[in-house]
């Protein structure tokens, strides 16, 4: 009897619309806004699967009558998975989250009196994202800890020519300084530079001077 109930209870053509709706805004979001940018294809994979296999399972747990409860539940897990071998952007993470939230919208939507509703949410969600990715006037404030070895620069009345020497070492367009800490038996400083740019860089590892041995 609860097969039979299952059974009717799976819309074959609602499937397919939830289907075709949940691929087309996956395909303009990972192929035509994400990796234009990114070029990352390790990330397509991820992302389109994570939305595959939560939008097949809360289709399924829906049509067996499960509480939305548990598919909120199922999308947290999913939510704080993290890969510890490789490191993941907070933008990354942001597609991750969308990708996974769409699957799971896409599929638990109640769409009988209005479909179209459905379709303008998925439309809302990658307008979004597209116009936030075009936010390219705004910079990021990026910092660099520098193992540095001209100590005599460090003081507060040289931060100029401290600043100027690290923009020459450097390359970046450095606009503040703050000395971590003071090294004397090697006569260097830890300073952490402060720059603006494009994107963020914040988990760059440390610049050691050349000529400091």
């Amino acid at each position: 009897m609860e097969n039979t109930e299952l059974v009717a209870a799976f819309n074959l053509s609602e499937f397919i619309f939830r289907a075709l709706i949940d691929i087309v805004t996956m395909v303009i979001l990972v192929g035509f806004i994400y990796y234009p940018k990114y070029k990352n294809k390790d990330f397509i994979f991820t992302f389109s699967i994570f939305n595959v296999i939560n939008f097949l399972i809360c289709v399924l747990l829906g049509s067996a009558k499960i509480k939305v409860g548990f598919a909120f539940g199922l999308f947290a897990i999913f939510s704080i998975i993290r890969y510890r071998t490789i490191l993941i952007s907070i933008k990354d993470m942001g597609y991750f989250f969308v990708c996974v939230a769409l699957g799971m919208l896409n599929s638990l939507a109640v769409i009988e009196e209005n479909p179209l509703v459905l379709i303008c949410c998925n439309i809302f969600v990658l307008l979004m994202i597209f116009l936030l990715e075009k936010l390219d006037f705004l910079d990021n404030e990026n910092s660099k800890d520098i193992v540095y070895d001209n100590i005599n620069l460090i003081k507060p009345q040289n931060r100029e020519e401290l600043i100027a020497d690290l923009k020459e070492r450097t390359g970046l367009e450095i606009h503040k300084v703050v000395v971590l800490s003071i090294n004397y038996l090697k006569d260097t400083a830890l300073i952490k530079a402060y720059y603006y740019s494009k994107i963020s860089e914040n988990n760059v590892s440390t610049f050691e001077d050349k000529d400091n041995d």
